[in-house]
Protein backbone atom coordinates (compact mmCIF):
# COMPACT_ATOMS: atom_id res chain seq x y z
CA UNK A 1 0.00 0.00 0.00
CA UNK A 2 1.36 3.88 -0.55
CA UNK A 3 1.19 5.35 3.00
CA UNK A 4 3.90 7.82 1.73
CA UNK A 5 1.26 11.52 2.26
CA UNK A 6 -0.02 13.70 -0.34
CA UNK A 7 2.44 16.61 -0.90
CA UNK A 8 -1.08 19.05 -0.27
CA UNK A 9 -1.95 17.21 2.59
CA UNK A 10 -2.20 19.33 5.58
CA UNK A 11 -0.28 17.15 8.13
CA UNK A 12 2.72 18.53 9.38
CA UNK A 13 0.57 20.59 11.84
CA UNK A 14 -0.85 17.10 12.66
CA UNK A 15 2.28 15.59 13.01
CA UNK A 16 3.81 17.79 15.48
CA UNK A 17 0.44 17.51 17.44
CA UNK A 18 0.98 13.71 17.72
CA UNK A 19 4.65 14.17 18.44
CA UNK A 20 4.69 16.08 21.53
CA UNK A 21 4.33 12.76 23.91
CA UNK A 22 7.97 11.64 22.07
CA UNK A 23 9.40 15.17 21.46
CA UNK A 24 8.94 15.23 25.40
CA UNK A 25 11.46 12.98 26.44
CA UNK A 26 14.44 14.78 24.45
CA UNK A 27 16.41 16.72 26.94
CA UNK A 28 18.05 19.04 24.27
CA UNK A 29 16.05 21.63 22.40
CA UNK A 30 18.28 20.79 19.35
CA UNK A 31 17.01 17.32 19.24
CA UNK A 32 13.75 18.53 19.54
CA UNK A 33 14.13 20.93 16.14
CA UNK A 34 15.67 17.71 14.26
CA UNK A 35 13.62 14.68 15.55
CA UNK A 36 10.35 16.24 13.01
CA UNK A 37 12.37 17.10 10.26
CA UNK A 38 13.81 13.73 9.94
CA UNK A 39 10.10 11.70 10.71
CA UNK A 40 8.79 14.27 7.90
CA UNK A 41 11.61 13.36 5.39
CA UNK A 42 10.38 9.69 6.35
CA UNK A 43 6.83 10.42 5.71
CA UNK A 44 7.17 12.16 2.96
CA UNK A 45 7.86 11.52 -0.84
CA UNK A 46 10.84 10.58 -2.18
CA UNK A 47 12.37 7.02 -2.68
CA UNK A 48 15.94 7.15 -0.76
CA UNK A 49 15.09 7.63 2.79
CA UNK A 50 18.98 7.72 3.21
CA UNK A 51 20.41 10.97 4.73
CA UNK A 52 21.66 13.10 2.37
CA UNK A 53 18.59 12.69 -0.33
CA UNK A 54 16.40 13.30 2.93
CA UNK A 55 18.51 16.50 3.97
CA UNK A 56 17.81 17.79 0.33
CA UNK A 57 14.02 17.62 0.84
CA UNK A 58 13.36 19.06 4.44
CA UNK A 59 16.46 21.39 5.32
CA UNK A 60 18.35 22.00 1.95
CA UNK A 61 22.18 23.18 3.05
CA UNK A 62 22.21 21.32 6.53
CA UNK A 63 22.99 17.81 5.91
CA UNK A 64 25.89 17.35 8.66
CA UNK A 65 23.07 18.40 11.20
CA UNK A 66 20.71 16.28 10.03
CA UNK A 67 23.16 13.24 9.81
CA UNK A 68 24.22 14.24 13.32
CA UNK A 69 21.11 13.84 14.60
CA UNK A 70 20.52 10.27 13.96
CA UNK A 71 24.31 9.01 13.90
CA UNK A 72 26.38 10.65 16.50
CA UNK A 73 23.99 12.58 18.47
CA UNK A 74 24.39 10.97 22.30
CA UNK A 75 19.99 11.00 22.83
CA UNK A 76 18.76 7.73 24.61
CA UNK A 77 16.49 5.85 22.86
CA UNK A 78 15.08 4.14 25.94
CA UNK A 79 12.64 6.72 26.79
CA UNK A 80 11.18 7.10 23.04
CA UNK A 81 10.56 3.42 22.85
CA UNK A 82 8.05 3.58 26.29
CA UNK A 83 6.31 6.14 24.56
CA UNK A 84 5.67 3.87 21.46
CA UNK A 85 4.92 0.80 23.46
CA UNK A 86 2.31 3.32 25.45
CA UNK A 87 1.01 4.62 21.97
CA UNK A 88 0.80 1.30 20.69
CA UNK A 89 -1.37 0.12 23.20
CA UNK A 90 -3.24 2.65 22.95
CA UNK A 91 -3.91 2.25 19.32
CA UNK A 92 -4.57 -1.33 18.97
CA UNK A 93 -3.49 -2.88 22.39
CA UNK A 94 -6.30 -5.25 23.79
CA UNK A 95 -7.58 -8.30 24.91
CA UNK A 96 -7.75 -9.53 21.55
CA UNK A 97 -4.20 -8.20 20.13
CA UNK A 98 -1.21 -10.34 19.45
CA UNK A 99 2.38 -9.85 20.28
CA UNK A 100 4.17 -10.99 17.62
CA UNK A 101 7.82 -11.99 17.65
CA UNK A 102 10.41 -12.43 14.69
CA UNK A 103 13.06 -10.63 12.93
CA UNK A 104 13.76 -8.92 9.58
CA UNK A 105 16.63 -8.51 7.55
CA UNK A 106 18.78 -5.84 6.26
CA UNK A 107 20.65 -6.79 3.39
CA UNK A 108 24.64 -4.96 3.63
CA UNK A 109 27.95 -5.24 1.53
CA UNK A 110 31.13 -5.14 3.25
CA UNK A 111 31.91 -6.05 6.97
CA UNK A 112 31.75 -2.81 8.60
CA UNK A 113 28.52 -1.91 9.33
CA UNK A 114 27.72 -2.86 13.01
CA UNK A 115 26.38 -6.63 13.15
CA UNK A 116 27.21 -7.26 9.79
CA UNK A 117 27.74 -11.23 8.94
CA UNK A 118 26.82 -14.14 6.17
CA UNK A 119 23.85 -15.59 7.68
CA UNK A 120 20.27 -16.14 7.25
CA UNK A 121 18.77 -13.16 5.46
CA UNK A 122 14.65 -13.23 4.92
CA UNK A 123 14.76 -11.36 2.19
CA UNK A 124 16.24 -13.57 -0.12
CA UNK A 125 15.35 -16.29 1.50
CA UNK A 126 19.43 -17.60 2.02
CA UNK A 127 22.14 -17.28 3.66
CA UNK A 128 23.93 -13.99 2.76
CA UNK A 129 25.57 -10.61 4.12
CA UNK A 130 23.13 -8.67 6.29
CA UNK A 131 22.26 -7.06 9.70
CA UNK A 132 19.76 -9.01 11.40
CA UNK A 133 16.70 -6.77 14.08
CA UNK A 134 14.68 -8.81 16.63
CA UNK A 135 11.61 -7.24 16.56
CA UNK A 136 8.13 -6.61 18.44
CA UNK A 137 4.86 -5.68 16.91
CA UNK A 138 1.89 -5.44 18.67
CA UNK A 139 -1.24 -5.89 16.09
CA UNK A 140 -5.43 -6.13 16.38
CA UNK A 141 -7.34 -6.91 13.54
CA UNK A 142 -4.53 -7.46 11.50
CA UNK A 143 -3.83 -3.70 11.55
CA UNK A 144 0.28 -3.87 12.86
CA UNK A 145 2.39 -1.29 14.80
CA UNK A 146 6.42 -2.61 15.40
CA UNK A 147 7.07 -1.88 19.21
CA UNK A 148 10.68 -2.84 19.32
CA UNK A 149 13.74 -2.91 16.88
CA UNK A 150 16.88 -4.50 18.29
CA UNK A 151 20.46 -5.53 16.31
CA UNK A 152 20.92 -9.19 17.01
CA UNK A 153 24.84 -9.24 16.92
CA UNK A 154 26.60 -12.48 16.17
CA UNK A 155 28.73 -13.83 18.92
CA UNK A 156 32.14 -13.20 16.57
CA UNK A 157 31.13 -10.03 16.60
CA UNK A 158 30.74 -9.30 20.49
CA UNK A 159 34.09 -10.65 20.81
CA UNK A 160 35.78 -8.71 18.25
CA UNK A 161 37.18 -5.82 20.13
CA UNK A 162 37.97 -3.86 17.21
CA UNK A 163 35.02 -3.50 15.10
CA UNK A 164 33.54 -3.42 18.25
CA UNK A 165 35.24 -0.16 19.23
CA UNK A 166 34.87 1.24 15.49
CA UNK A 167 31.12 0.64 15.05
CA UNK A 168 30.85 2.37 19.13
CA UNK A 169 29.01 -0.80 20.29
CA UNK A 170 28.15 0.09 23.81
CA UNK A 171 30.42 -2.09 26.68
CA UNK A 172 27.17 -3.16 28.07
CA UNK A 173 26.51 -5.24 25.35
CA UNK A 174 27.29 -8.79 24.93
CA UNK A 175 26.04 -11.79 23.23
CA UNK A 176 22.81 -12.61 23.34
CA UNK A 177 20.29 -15.62 21.68
CA UNK A 178 17.48 -14.25 19.51
CA UNK A 179 14.81 -15.65 21.66
CA UNK A 180 16.88 -13.52 24.76
CA UNK A 181 16.48 -10.64 22.96
CA UNK A 182 13.02 -11.27 22.36
CA UNK A 183 12.16 -11.76 26.02
CA UNK A 184 13.84 -8.83 26.81
CA UNK A 185 11.26 -6.95 24.40
CA UNK A 186 8.04 -8.64 25.95
CA UNK A 187 9.62 -7.53 29.41
CA UNK A 188 9.04 -4.15 28.69
CA UNK A 189 6.50 -4.22 27.22
CA UNK A 190 4.60 -6.14 30.00
CA UNK A 191 6.22 -3.71 32.28
CA UNK A 192 4.86 -0.37 30.38
CA UNK A 193 1.28 -2.40 30.65
CA UNK A 194 0.96 -3.31 26.62
CA UNK A 195 -2.26 -5.43 26.41
CA UNK A 196 -2.16 -8.45 24.22
CA UNK A 197 -3.68 -11.80 24.63
CA UNK A 198 -1.33 -14.24 22.81
CA UNK A 199 2.75 -14.56 22.05
CA UNK A 200 3.51 -15.35 17.99
CA UNK A 201 6.14 -16.18 16.66
CA UNK A 202 8.03 -18.66 13.64
CA UNK A 203 9.69 -22.02 14.28
CA UNK A 204 13.15 -19.67 14.37
CA UNK A 205 11.91 -18.76 18.22
CA UNK A 206 9.16 -21.72 18.97
CA UNK A 207 11.69 -24.40 18.49
CA UNK A 208 13.28 -23.02 21.39
CA UNK A 209 12.01 -25.01 24.35
CA UNK A 210 13.87 -22.37 26.87
CA UNK A 211 11.93 -19.41 25.09
CA UNK A 212 8.36 -21.81 25.32
CA UNK A 213 9.01 -22.27 28.83
CA UNK A 214 10.41 -18.38 29.51
CA UNK A 215 6.73 -17.43 27.75
CA UNK A 216 4.93 -20.06 30.13
CA UNK A 217 6.76 -18.74 33.56
CA UNK A 218 5.28 -15.24 32.55
CA UNK A 219 1.58 -16.42 32.56
CA UNK A 220 1.25 -15.86 28.32
CA UNK A 221 -0.48 -17.51 25.54
CA UNK A 222 0.96 -18.29 22.76
CA UNK A 223 1.49 -19.75 19.61
CA UNK A 224 4.55 -20.76 17.92
CA UNK A 225 6.35 -22.98 15.21
CA UNK A 226 7.93 -25.41 15.33
CA UNK A 227 10.51 -27.85 12.86
CA UNK A 228 8.96 -31.27 11.47
CA UNK A 229 11.93 -33.00 13.81
CA UNK A 230 10.52 -31.59 17.11
CA UNK A 231 9.65 -34.90 19.37
CA UNK A 232 6.44 -35.43 21.24
CA UNK A 233 4.85 -37.60 22.82
CA UNK A 234 0.97 -37.96 23.13
CA UNK A 235 -1.40 -36.78 25.71
CA UNK A 236 -1.88 -39.98 27.75
CA UNK A 237 1.63 -40.97 27.95
CA UNK A 238 2.44 -42.23 31.58
CA UNK A 239 5.44 -42.50 33.41
CA UNK A 240 6.67 -45.53 35.40
CA UNK A 241 9.81 -46.04 37.44
CA UNK A 242 11.83 -48.99 36.71
CA UNK A 243 12.62 -51.54 39.46
CA UNK A 244 16.02 -51.14 41.13
CA UNK A 245 18.02 -53.77 39.33
CA UNK A 246 19.40 -56.33 41.43
CA UNK A 247 23.05 -55.13 39.70
CA UNK A 248 24.25 -51.54 39.29
CA UNK A 249 22.82 -48.40 39.90
CA UNK A 250 19.30 -47.76 40.42
CA UNK A 251 17.38 -45.79 37.62
CA UNK A 252 17.38 -42.13 37.95
CA UNK A 253 14.03 -41.25 35.62
CA UNK A 254 10.85 -42.35 35.33
CA UNK A 255 10.40 -44.17 32.05
CA UNK A 256 7.59 -43.28 29.76
CA UNK A 257 4.86 -45.74 28.44
CA UNK A 258 5.75 -45.13 25.25
CA UNK A 259 8.32 -43.66 22.80
CA UNK A 260 8.46 -39.96 21.60
CA UNK A 261 8.05 -39.36 18.25
CA UNK A 262 8.78 -36.38 15.88
CA UNK A 263 5.91 -34.34 14.92
CA UNK A 264 5.25 -35.50 11.49
CA UNK A 265 4.94 -38.90 12.58
CA UNK A 266 2.35 -37.98 15.24
CA UNK A 267 0.66 -36.35 12.26
CA UNK A 268 0.82 -39.04 10.00
CA UNK A 269 -0.73 -41.66 12.78
CA UNK A 270 -4.12 -39.56 12.93
CA UNK A 271 -4.18 -40.38 9.47
CA UNK A 272 -5.53 -38.47 5.97
CA UNK A 273 -9.36 -37.70 7.74
CA UNK A 274 -7.65 -35.42 10.48
CA UNK A 275 -7.17 -32.71 8.17
CA UNK A 276 -9.59 -30.67 7.32
CA UNK A 277 -9.73 -27.40 5.86
CA UNK A 278 -9.84 -24.24 7.78
CA UNK A 279 -10.49 -20.53 6.65
CA UNK A 280 -8.84 -17.57 8.74
CA UNK A 281 -9.15 -14.21 7.01
CA UNK A 282 -10.54 -12.83 3.78
CA UNK A 283 -7.50 -11.77 1.20
CA UNK A 284 -7.81 -10.68 -1.62
CA UNK A 285 -9.12 -13.75 -3.62
CA UNK A 286 -11.49 -14.53 -1.30
CA UNK A 287 -11.24 -16.53 2.04
CA UNK A 288 -7.85 -17.67 2.80
CA UNK A 289 -8.22 -21.19 3.82
CA UNK A 290 -6.07 -24.45 4.15
CA UNK A 291 -6.20 -28.04 5.85
CA UNK A 292 -5.26 -28.26 9.21
CA UNK A 293 -4.98 -31.19 11.80
CA UNK A 294 -4.98 -30.48 15.33
CA UNK A 295 -3.94 -33.00 17.92
CA UNK A 296 -2.98 -32.62 22.52
CA UNK A 297 0.12 -33.60 22.65
CA UNK A 298 3.04 -33.85 25.45
CA UNK A 299 5.84 -31.92 24.11
CA UNK A 300 9.24 -33.96 24.38
CA UNK A 301 11.13 -31.15 26.56
CA UNK A 302 12.01 -32.62 29.82
CA UNK A 303 14.37 -33.98 31.52
CA UNK A 304 17.28 -35.94 28.84
CA UNK A 305 17.30 -39.57 29.95
CA UNK A 306 19.48 -40.59 26.63
CA UNK A 307 20.24 -41.13 23.44
CA UNK A 308 18.75 -37.64 22.75
CA UNK A 309 15.24 -38.39 24.48
CA UNK A 310 13.72 -36.04 26.67
CA UNK A 311 11.01 -37.03 29.07
CA UNK A 312 7.43 -35.15 28.19
CA UNK A 313 7.23 -32.37 29.21
CA UNK A 314 4.34 -29.35 29.40
CA UNK A 315 1.31 -30.48 27.53
CA UNK A 316 0.22 -28.31 24.71
CA UNK A 317 -1.55 -28.59 20.84
CA UNK A 318 0.39 -29.43 18.17
CA UNK A 319 -1.29 -28.24 14.81
CA UNK A 320 -0.01 -29.16 11.11
CA UNK A 321 -0.64 -26.89 8.41
CA UNK A 322 -1.23 -28.57 4.93
CA UNK A 323 -0.60 -26.06 2.37
CA UNK A 324 -1.94 -27.02 -1.28
CA UNK A 325 1.59 -26.61 -2.89
CA UNK A 326 2.10 -29.82 -0.74
CA UNK A 327 4.12 -28.15 2.07
CA UNK A 328 3.50 -28.70 5.36
CA UNK A 329 3.99 -26.46 8.44
CA UNK A 330 3.89 -27.30 12.55
CA UNK A 331 2.53 -25.49 14.83
CA UNK A 332 2.68 -25.64 19.28
CA UNK A 333 -0.20 -23.72 21.13
CA UNK A 334 -0.76 -23.51 25.12
CA UNK A 335 -4.37 -22.95 24.62
CA UNK A 336 -6.66 -24.66 26.84
CA UNK A 337 -7.51 -28.38 26.01
CA UNK A 338 -11.50 -27.67 24.41
CA UNK A 339 -10.72 -25.09 22.26
CA UNK A 340 -11.79 -25.30 18.88
CA UNK A 341 -9.90 -25.75 15.79
CA UNK A 342 -10.44 -22.30 14.09
CA UNK A 343 -9.77 -20.59 16.89
CA UNK A 344 -6.04 -21.93 16.88
CA UNK A 345 -5.74 -21.39 13.10
CA UNK A 346 -6.59 -18.07 13.49
CA UNK A 347 -4.14 -17.43 16.02
CA UNK A 348 -1.54 -19.26 14.64
CA UNK A 349 -2.03 -17.22 11.25
CA UNK A 350 -2.33 -13.73 13.07
CA UNK A 351 1.44 -13.74 12.72
CA UNK A 352 1.22 -12.80 9.14
CA UNK A 353 0.95 -8.83 10.49
CA UNK A 354 4.39 -8.27 11.06
CA UNK A 355 5.78 -9.37 7.83
CA UNK A 356 3.49 -6.91 6.19
CA UNK A 357 4.74 -4.11 8.97
CA UNK A 358 8.20 -5.39 8.60
CA UNK A 359 7.87 -4.89 4.10
CA UNK A 360 6.15 -1.69 4.69
CA UNK A 361 9.04 -0.27 7.09
CA UNK A 362 11.79 -1.37 4.03
CA UNK A 363 9.81 -0.45 1.24
CA UNK A 364 8.18 3.21 2.22
CA UNK A 365 9.73 4.17 5.48
CA UNK A 366 13.14 3.47 4.37
CA UNK A 367 13.80 0.96 7.46
CA UNK A 368 16.83 -0.58 5.04
CA UNK A 369 18.37 2.50 3.50
CA UNK A 370 20.24 4.27 6.54
CA UNK A 371 23.87 4.02 5.17
CA UNK A 372 25.79 4.60 8.75
CA UNK A 373 27.31 2.18 10.49
CA UNK A 374 27.51 2.55 14.26
CA UNK A 375 24.85 0.51 16.70
CA UNK A 376 23.70 4.01 17.77
CA UNK A 377 23.00 5.33 14.24
CA UNK A 378 21.33 2.12 13.74
CA UNK A 379 19.16 1.90 16.58
CA UNK A 380 18.27 5.56 16.08
CA UNK A 381 17.01 5.43 12.60
CA UNK A 382 15.10 1.95 13.41
CA UNK A 383 13.34 3.80 16.54
CA UNK A 384 12.64 6.58 14.38
CA UNK A 385 11.04 4.40 11.02
CA UNK A 386 8.64 2.99 13.80
CA UNK A 387 7.36 6.04 15.12
CA UNK A 388 6.59 7.33 11.99
CA UNK A 389 4.90 3.88 11.27
CA UNK A 390 2.65 4.74 14.45
CA UNK A 391 1.82 8.21 13.05
CA UNK A 392 0.97 6.35 9.88
CA UNK A 393 -1.71 4.02 11.62
CA UNK A 394 -2.52 6.56 13.57
CA UNK A 395 -3.78 8.95 10.91
CA UNK A 396 -5.80 6.12 8.99
CA UNK A 397 -7.74 5.48 12.20
CA UNK A 398 -8.16 8.74 12.58
CA UNK A 399 -9.66 9.16 9.33
CA UNK A 400 -11.49 5.72 9.06
CA UNK A 401 -13.43 7.19 12.59
CA UNK A 402 -14.40 10.10 10.51
CA UNK A 403 -15.41 8.62 7.46
CA UNK A 404 -17.73 6.18 9.33
CA UNK A 405 -19.15 9.14 11.29
CA UNK A 406 -19.84 10.91 7.59
CA UNK A 407 -21.42 8.18 6.05
CA UNK A 408 -23.61 7.20 9.43
CA UNK A 409 -22.60 3.74 8.61
CA UNK A 410 -20.29 1.04 9.39
CA UNK A 411 -17.03 1.40 8.08
CA UNK A 412 -15.94 -0.73 5.13
CA UNK A 413 -12.91 -1.54 2.65
CA UNK A 414 -14.04 0.88 0.44
CA UNK A 415 -15.07 3.44 2.68
CA UNK A 416 -11.23 3.48 3.52
CA UNK A 417 -9.51 3.27 0.62
CA UNK A 418 -9.68 7.41 0.55
CA UNK A 419 -8.14 7.31 3.74
CA UNK A 420 -4.49 7.38 2.41
CA UNK A 421 -5.55 10.49 0.28
CA UNK A 422 -5.46 12.83 2.86
CA UNK A 423 -7.60 15.15 5.24
CA UNK A 424 -7.66 15.60 9.04
CA UNK A 425 -7.59 13.25 11.92
CA UNK A 426 -9.29 15.02 14.63
CA UNK A 427 -8.72 14.41 18.08
CA UNK A 428 -7.14 10.62 18.72
CA UNK A 429 -9.37 8.02 20.41
CA UNK A 430 -8.80 4.73 21.08
CA UNK A 431 -9.77 2.35 17.95
CA UNK A 432 -12.58 0.85 17.75
CA UNK A 433 -12.83 -2.70 15.87
CA UNK A 434 -14.52 -0.91 12.91
CA UNK A 435 -11.91 1.35 12.21
CA UNK A 436 -9.45 -1.49 12.46
CA UNK A 437 -11.24 -3.64 9.88
CA UNK A 438 -11.77 -0.85 7.67
CA UNK A 439 -7.14 0.23 7.97
CA UNK A 440 -6.54 -3.87 8.04
CA UNK A 441 -8.52 -4.16 4.16
CA UNK A 442 -6.47 -1.70 2.90
CA UNK A 443 -3.53 -3.93 3.97
CA UNK A 444 -4.66 -7.18 2.13
CA UNK A 445 -3.62 -6.48 -0.97
CA UNK A 446 0.40 -5.95 -0.13
CA UNK A 447 0.15 -9.60 2.33
CA UNK A 448 3.00 -12.38 1.46
CA UNK A 449 1.91 -15.00 -0.30
CA UNK A 450 2.51 -17.21 2.69
CA UNK A 451 0.35 -15.59 4.96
Amino acid sequence: MDTVIPVETDWHADLQEWLQPFLAVFRRSEQRCWAPLYLQALLGPGARKSVEPMAERVCPGQTQQLHHFVSTSPWSTAPLEQVLRKTADALVGGKDAALIVDDTALPKQGKHSVGVKRQHCGVLGKQANCQVLVSLTLARKEVPVPIALRLYLPEDWTQDEARRAAAKVPESITFETKGDIALAQIDAALADGVRFGIVLADAGYGSSADFRAALTQRGLRWAVGVQPTQKVYPADVTLDMPANPAVGRPAKHAKPSVPSVSVVQMIDMLGPKALRRCSWRSGTKGMLSARFAAVRVRVADGDLISHGQHLPGQAAWLVCEARSSGERKYYFTNHPADTPRRTLVRAIKARWACEQAHQQLKDELGLDHYEGRSWLGLHHHALLTMIAFGYLQHRRLASALQAGKKSGTQCTGSTATAILAGGTTGPYRRASPCDLRSVSSLQRHNQPASA
